[in-house]
């Protein structure tokens, strides 16, 4: 038994999501930490990722871990601050909800379903192997994410007379998309999760850099033109929710 107060939970953690690894109970809550060895790192380092619901603690190449989590596990009270900006992160797998074009879609796993994804009403049905649910699920998400704002760029750059070049979705944590002076566009995937309008309204702001590689007032017009709904609602709706969409894990 370890002295004093000791919250490591290295297994079987009682929380909202499963826990594989390490975790730190953080007054009723067990938080995920991934532990990152650093070659250059002299000590201890607790970094926390409230958009992913995650804890890094970044320790010296050849340190002790337990020694490291006993000592994450004593800043409390810098732990309780940064958690109470965030809320807990969701792992994906059998039962869980996610959501889907803004509405919430039940993971339902039958082992004798075929692995393929299958989309009925607000249930996503898939069987196959219980441990792969949640990273099949995030290729999926993946491919509806790439078809559906590939079609689009194309089809509202169509309307506007510009020409789109490559279209890809990432994961980035500090923007939602981005364009290149060669006419490239790229996409959070996460988006696919968000309502309908408010991905729109992100593909329109990416085509219209197409002609405007700026943010000015004939930016902004291009942009209130191609997009078929409130570009001020669907802005507001990101500043306000999106990062609730990077607490979605697909893997322990």
């Amino acid at each position: 038994m370890w002295p004093g107060r000791w919250k490591i939970i290295l297994s079987n953690a009682s929380s909202d999501f499963a826990s594989d690894g390490p975790h730190i109970r953080v007054g009723d809550d067990a938080w995920p930490v991934r532990v990152v060895r650093h070659a250059q790192s002299r000590r201890y380092r607790l970094v926390f990722d409230g958009a992913r619901g995650e804890l890094r603690l970044i320790v010296p190449r050849r340190a002790s871990e337990r020694a490291a989590l006993k000592w994450a596990d004593e800043q409390q009270a810098w732990l309780a601050e940064q958690v109470g900006k965030a809320v807990l992160p969701v792992i994906v797998g059998p039962g869980a909800a996610i959501p889907f074009r803004g509405v919430e879609r039940r993971v339902q796993w039958t082992a004798t379903l075929p692995r393929a994804i299958r989309l009925d009403a607000n249930i996503l049905h898939l069987g196959g192997p219980a441990e792969t649910v949640g990273r099949r699920i995030e290729r999926w998400l993946k491919a509806e994410a790439l078809d559906l704002m590939a079609r689009e760029s194309h089809e509202i750059a169509g309307a506007a007379g510009l020409s789109v070049g490559r279209v890809r979705v990432g994961d980035p944590r500090s923007r939602w998309g981005s364009c290149t002076s060669e006419g490239d566009l790229r996409y959070s995937w996460r988006l696919v999760m968000a309502p309908d309008h408010v991905r729109r309204a992100t593909v329109a702001h990416e085509v219209a850099h197409l002609r405007h590689m700026d943010h000015g007032a004939a930016f902004h017009a291009l942009v209130d033109r191609l997009h078929d709904g409130d570009v001020a609602a669907a802005r507001g709706w990101l500043r306000r929710e999106g990062r609730s969409l990077h607490r979605y894990r697909f893997t322990a």
